[in-house]
């Protein structure tokens, strides 16, 4: 058998590369090529493109990517039409993955969708463009299926995959004991993994950070650096606050920089579900492009009354949010403060998360598995 993928970012790489083991358990002889991050390539995939070069985000700032985007796209079209696989498989990215599945699909090739697009969140009228590109969508959020299945869409929930790789217990001590981190308080501090982002979310967080530290002199931050090309904008920002001396800066190990925090203050994301799962209290705040915050709040895009995951998964919100004009260090400090006050809020919602976990934790591998190759049949 032979697949066809196509991952955007990292999140689609890893994403694809579970896909990719599981299909493989049931077939060893199957073949996979297409657009791959490093974690599909390590799983089998031949690499026509990295998913790198997917990793456009707004609604503005793509604009200068668009020709070679869609040179791409016509491209991978091309070589698929010409040598068909069994099943093609588009991973997030989906104004990028929805047309070119469109294209696979008229062409006579089955075409799954795996994450879908937040019809839920912003232009709804994207579930007619779904339903023209893919058989069948794989969904990672338990409410999606029913939004689809009222417009004759299949769509499958198959669970979280960062829900079953999450611990049922998380030991806070032993986290902090990995890092070398000694403190009565820790904070983890995430300004996000792209350069825009930081350099839109950093100075705040940095400042809120300054902010608590007045407040609780003995309170420590760690801060885990996505790549080694933040860390300079990082440091500067830190050290604009005056707080560089309390923050350890450590490369990667996220999910150890979370596991051991009271409180985590990070960038709206996907790592907000992350800290969820690893029940841990968390801060979300984000700012976007003011161009982009005016065309989606403008022509009325954005469906939601809340953005981090957590809060559309659980029957009250539990995540405090600070969105663009909110986002201000000294609201977001008092908000930090009064999570590390009051131990028993903390305890509530950790135990909230953890059924979360429980919730979610399908093993999305092997149940995507099952649907791709239950497309795949003759």
């Amino acid at each position: 058998m032979k697949f066809g993928l196509v991952a955007g970012e990292a999140s689609g790489d890893v994403l694809g590369a579970g896909l990719i083991r599981a299909l493989r358990e049931r077939h060893p002889d199957a073949t996979f090529e297409g657009v791959a991050g490093p974690a599909m390539v390590a799983a089998g995939c031949e690499q026509w493109e990295p998913s790198e070069s997917l990793a456009v985000m707004g609604l503005v700032e793509p604009l200068a990517h668009i020709p070679r985007l869609l040179r791409l796209r016509r491209e991978l079209a091309r070589r698929w039409c010409e040598s068909p696989p069994d099943v093609f498989i588009g991973i997030d990215a989906p104004d990028f993955n929805l047309g070119l599945e469109k294209k696979l699909r008229k062409a006579g090739i089955r075409t799954a969708h795996y994450v879908s697009p937040s019809i839920w969140a912003w232009r709804p009228g994207r579930v007619k463009k779904v339903k023209k590109a893919a058989d069948t969508v794989l969904c990672i959020l338990p409410f999606e299926p029913p939004l689809y299945e009222k417009h004759g869409v299949n769509a499958v929930f198959v669970g979280h995959p960062k829900a079953s790789e999450a611990q049922e217990s998380v030991d806070m001590e032993a986290a902090r004991r990995a890092l070398g981190v000694d403190a009565d308080e820790l904070v983890t501090l995430m300004p996000g993994s792209r350069t825009g982002e930081v350099q839109r979310i950093g100075g705040i967080i940095a400042s809120a950070a300054a902010i608590i530290a007045k407040a609780r002199p003995g309170v420590r931050f760690t801060t885990p650096v996505a790549s080694d090309t933040l860390r300079p904008l990082i440091e500067q920002q830190l050290a604009d606050a005056g707080i560089t001396d309390i923050v350890q800066l450590v490369d990667g190990r996220s999910i150890e920089a979370m596991s051991a925090a009271d409180v985590v203050l990070q960038a709206s994301g996907t790592a907000v579900l992350e800290a969820a799962l690893l029940q841990k209290p968390t801060v979300a705040t984000y700012r976007v492009a003011p161009l982009t915050y005016w065309i989606v709040i403008g022509l009325g895009l954005l469906k939601l009354t809340h953005y981090t995951l957590p809060n559309l998964l659980t029957e009250k919100p539990l995540v405090p949010e600070f969105m663009q004009r909110e986002a201000l260090p000294a609201p977001i400090a008092d908000e930090v403060i009064a999570m590390l006050d009051d131990p028993e809020r903390r305890q509530f919602i950790a135990r909230r998360f953890g059924r979360l976990r429980q919730e979610l934790a399908l093993d999305a591998d092997q149940r995507a598995a099952d649907a791709i190759l239950e497309l795949a049949r003759p």
